[in-house]
């Protein structure tokens, strides 16, 4: 059975050396000293690996079963989420208000990363919730946010959204869902939708359906589509569950990963449903929800490529095969362990610079959504948002593959369940296609966030970049290792990014075709970001007598081998989105 622990050591060294956060100026931080969080950080760790991690073979053996409309979940998953439901984890970040703990965004994301590396299936029951409730805060009447958000925060009650319907899926202007006005002000919803994680199961005693459905008379298109809250059981006067509405489970979906999450066709049949923000502007509030979702998938990337990770590690300190090409490493054996062997290394580092880059990505992601919502920054509001897609998409595409070279470590044995390797590279495949796929992240990178407001957010990160480069270029040594490529890759994301402005209005095809490489271009030079300013942190604390010189040394050496193997890859991605759209658009529909 595979294992995991939880990086906290890393993420310790994330929040405090290279975020600074108790000493950011951001409302909460303040509070988040170094015990502080490594008391939260240790004890999630520890629910990781010893409540949820142990359940994880078995959700994706035994899966969900519907029987007579009802779902069971796996063995121990109910045990579990009530534990967790009990030791207040659902609701970190949440206000204080409605039950939650109001800490920051960041902390809740950390959370998350280890959740969801330690069980992915069993987490998207109670990120789905995280994210529904947080569409019931924006745009809730006080009366709504009154009646759903204590149970919702408290996990008593879980929360989904539904979007999809099996003759659309990104295209939502085409769904038939509609929901009539009844006298009482609420509306009976009728119609069905499909991929819908969590939308049935028997961890808690209701479920919250946000669900996308046209009001009769309403404007065609996206334009005409509203947001409804449809709960499994109606509330009654004092808040408990009554009576059953309208929303049954038709199908459980037979998937290639995350079993353990029950994925269901749901049926609304007159379901009673109360409108969710304003008639016609149903995207609006349920994009509150979906770019919340974006950033939890990025994480699910990182995290499944951590955990695959972590097994690929031990099995090449552990597994014998064949000699050190320079000599045999242990003589006394028949053979050298898979790690002496450089193509293994290559592998593994390429996990290792991935894993540790996008966590600290992921965690400066956090903050700007701090920064953003408990400061009202508007400046970082719009850098998060043109940043979303590249966290959602870059992450889970690198995920993905990171967990693949996993699995080739252990050479035919990853490609046996018995040893899990296969199970990270199927539940982290669903990551790139749920919450938009990943086309659709590029295609909105370069058609809406970049073009935004004069490409404002673009240029603030470039300035961004630019400025982190000056401030250190005093520093011979970070600056061969760190500067000079991030340099370098800085500016072949600005050519990439001028090329579409020279190009988008004259041939927007052009732009398109080179969208996803893009987006991958642009999450290098993130990454690249990210190392060159936990180089800083770590010449820093070297330079400053730390007791733990090993830790910090080896973050330098991860450090710039992805400078000097992975972010290169800049240049080739240029190269690509430079020779435009012909490659790409040349071939006739029927040659193909």
């Amino acid at each position: 059975m595979p294992a995991y622990s939880a990086p906290t050591k890393d993420t310790q060294f994330l929040l405090h050396d290279v975020l600074g956060v108790s000493t950011c100026d951001i409302p909460g931080y303040g509070d988040l000293d170094r015990d502080f969080t490594a008391a939260i950080i240790e004890e999630a760790g520890k629910i990781s690996r010893e409540l949820l991690a142990p359940l994880n073979q078995i959700g994706d053996t035994e899966g969900c079963t519907l029987e007579n409309g009802a779902v069971r979940t796996p063995t121990g998953f109910k045990a579990a989420f009530d534990e967790v439901r009990a030791g207040g984890w659902t609701g970190l970040d949440m206000p204080e208000q409605y039950g939650g703990q109001d800490l920051p965004f960041v902390i809740g994301i950390i959370v998350t990363e280890f959740f969801s590396a330690a069980n992915q299936a069993y987490a998207m029951y109670q990120g789905l919730t995280h994210g529904a409730a947080s569409a019931i805060l924006a745009h809730g009447t006080e009366q709504l946010k009154a009646t759903y958000l204590p149970p919702m925060i408290a996990c008593d009650w879980t929360g989904t959204m539904n979007l999809t319907e099996a003759h659309c899926g990104t295209d939502l202007g085409l769904m038939r869902t509609r929901a009539e006005p009844q006298q009482d002000g609420s509306y009976a919803i009728t119609g069905q939708k499909i991929f819908i994680s969590a939308g049935e199961h028997d961890l808690a005693e209701n479920i919250v359906h946000l669900v996308l459905a046209r009001i009769p008379g309403g404007p065609e298109g996206i334009k005409g589509v509203s947001l409804f809250i449809v709960p499994k059981f109606l509330p009654n006067d004092d808040g408990s569950p009554g009576a059953r509405n309208g929303v049954s489970c038709g199908k459980l979906e037979e998937k290639m990963g995350i079993h353990g999450n029950s994925t269901c066709v749901m049926d609304f049949d007159g379901a009673t449903g109360w409108l969710l923000g304003e008639k016609h502007k149903g995207m609006r509030a349920m994009f509150t929800m979906m770019n919340e979702a974006r950033i939890g998938v990025g994480v699910q990337g990182l995290a499944l490529a951590d955990a695959a990770y972590q097994n690929a590690v031990e099995y090449a300190r552990e597994r014998l095969q064949g000699r050190d090409v320079t000599g045999a490493r242990n003589p006394d054996g028949p053979a050298d362990p898979l790690i002496v062997h450089p193509d293994i290394r290559r592998n593994l580092m390429a996990q290792k610079s991935f894993v540790e880059g996008a966590r600290a990505f992921t965690l400066w992601g956090a903050q700007l959504s701090d920064r953003a919502h408990r400061l009202n920054d508007d400046e970082a509001d719009a850098l998060l948002s043109l940043l979303t897609p590249v966290i959602k998409g870059f992450q889970t595409d690198i995920g993905f593959a990171m967990t693949v070279e996993a699995q080739q470590v252990f050479g035919g044995h990853g490609y046996i369940e018995q040893t899990g390797m296969s199970q990270f590279a199927r539940d982290a495949r669903i990551a790139m296609i749920y919450e938009g796929a990943n086309g659709v992240q590029a295609l909105d990178l370069v058609g809406r966030k970049l073009p935004r407001n004069g490409g404002k957010a673009m240029l603030a990160f470039f300035g961004l970049v630019k400025g982190f480069i000056k401030e250190n270029e005093g520093n011979e040594e970070l600056k061969s290792g760190f500067l000079d490529p991030l340099k370098a890759a800085s500016k072949d994301l600005q050519a990439a990014a001028m090329y579409f402005v020279a190009e988008g209005a004259r041939n927007p095809t052009n732009a398109l075709a080179g969208s996803h490489d893009f987006m991958h271009l642009f999450g290098h030079v993130c990454l690249g970001l990210m190392w060159a300013e936990m180089a800083k942190a770590s010449y820093a604390a070297l330079d400053t007598g730390t007791s733990d010189k090993e830790f910090y040394r080896t973050k330098l050496t991860t450090g710039r081998f992805y400078m000097a193997r992975q972010l290169p890859a800049t240049a080739m991605h240029l190269a690509r989105i430079q020779s435009g759209a012909a490659p790409v658009m040349e071939l006739d529909a029927a040659h193909f």
